[in-house]
């Protein structure tokens, strides 16, 4: 007798995002209005089970923002020993990241995904509106005066800066500080494994969510929530066709074209995995095999990219921004956009290469302007179906990234790159 197939993490979300829907939408226009209906399930197992799923995530995210960090920033080494490579690839992955949010927020702006959908009226007894600062306090705020209160109150950009400096100094440190490294190394394996543990319960979570909201919206919910899936899908389509190939272009001379159909296999396979960490092997391999990059340098930027350089995270990011500010009706300036640009680019360094993690972080990009996180729950269901194009656009950028400082360092083979039956042999 053959086993059933387990469901998937991502089939069960997107069953639960579909029955939450139907759910909320049957309580809208079929369920009359009562005390069941109201105190029972909408504002009692919906709003219970929903809410206590979102308070799970933000309990994860200073302690796996912090240790995430402190890790990839110690994956960098010594910066005196990282020398010419490690400074432009690190400089490359921080524009590229500042690129794609600016990409994702003009794009959101233009299609307006948030538009016609009143959170305000629904959410006003959840919503807390955080005090706005300027850039120049934000920027000041950056440096925090006690970091223990930080991680404390949730400060994040005050989080981010300290626990950079921590990685670096203990990189720098090496085997005289192996013990501290260690301890945070394990510490991130167990926010990792937290992270997966609340992650199940992630089908009940969006249901409830998704449920409360369609029973108080109905079906005026769907049309933003399709803009906001294309809104994501363009600014992800945007970086990786026309950004990254435009750099790569004008940085090594080499075909974009070539590029991407020799490149073509990884993407897939980051699509299919919805994992950044899970391609490493096959991004070197690929690399160096078919486009002749040396693994002297990819063995280096590719790994370090998957834990600091999440582009395609940070265009979710950006157009969830843009989403959110207009289904709550709140104005966001020039300084707030220049805010978000910077906190998101920050961000994606902390953003571990799993499933995931992104709505984590992305309820610190919502905190620096004073965004409700209550919005998350809107896109939370839909957000597993962008999980994976955004995965594959960040590895692409890695390795365009890996590309571009092997040609400068004169370490790619252009005859191998060139060569269409380049690699082929070994895939045999």
């Amino acid at each position: 007798m053959r086993e059933r197939k387990k469901i998937g993490l991502t089939t069960a979300i997107f069953i639960g995002l579909f029955l939450g829907a139907a759910t909320g939408i049957l309580f809208h226009y079929v369920v009359p209005a009562g005390k069941i209906r109201d105190d029972v399930f909408i504002n009692g197992v919906f709003y219970v089970v929903g809410n206590g799923f979102l308070r799970l995530m933000q309990m994860l995210v200073v302690p796996l923002v912090f240790s995430s960090l402190v890790c990839g920033s110690m994956a960098m080494g010594d910066t005196k020993k990282l020398g010419k490579i490690g400074v432009k690839t690190l400089g490359l992955y921080l524009v590229t990241t500042a690129l794609a949010i600016t990409v994702a927020i003009l794009t959101a702006n233009v299609i307006n995904p948030g538009v016609g959908l009143n959170m305000t009226s629904i959410q006003a007894a959840e919503v807390t509106i955080a005090e706005k600062t300027s850039l120049a306090d934000t920027l000041l705020n950056i440096i925090p005066t006690n970091p223990i209160k930080a991680l404390a109150d949730g400060e994040m950009l005050q989080v981010i800066l300290f626990a950079l400096i921590v990685g670096v100094i203990l990189a720098g440190l090496s085997e005289s500080a192996e013990t501290v490294g260690s301890f945070f190394s394990q510490f991130n394996d167990v926010m990792m494994q937290m992270t997966v543990m609340v992650m199940k319960l992630a089908p009940y979570g969006v249901f409830c969510l998704i449920a409360k909201t369609f029973s108080g919206i109905g079906f005026n919910a769907f049309l933003p929530l399709f803009k906001y899936m294309a809104g994501v899908i363009i600014a992800l389509a945007i970086q990786c066709c026309f950004i990254y190939m435009i750099m790569l272009k004008g940085f090594t001379g080499l075909s974009p074209v070539k590029f991407l159909k020799k490149f073509l296999p990884v993407m897939g396979f980051a699509f299919s995995t919805a994992t950044s960490n899970a391609t490493i092997p096959m991004s070197i391999d690929t690399l160096d095999k078919k486009m002749g990059v040396s693994k002297r340098i990819s063995s280096f930027t590719i790994p370090l990219g998957a834990t600091i350089n999440m582009d395609g995270t940070a265009i979710m990011q950006g157009v969830a921004v843009v989403f959110a500010a207009q289904a709550f009706g709140i104005h966001l300036t020039l300084s707030d956009y220049m805010t978000v640009i910077l906190t998101a680019t920050l961000a994606s360094v902390g953003t571990a290469g799993v499933p995931g993690v992104g709505l984590i972080t992305l309820s610190m990009v919502f905190a620096s302007v004073g965004l409700p996180v209550e919005a998350i729950a809107l896109i939370m269901g839909i957000d597993r179906i962008l999980d994976m194009s955004r995965t594959a656009v960040n590895i692409t950028g890695d390795a365009v990234c890996t590309t571009i400082v092997a040609y400068q360092d004169k370490a790619v083979k252009r005859e191998t790159f060139n060569d269409p039956a380049a690699g082929l042999n070994a895939e045999n």
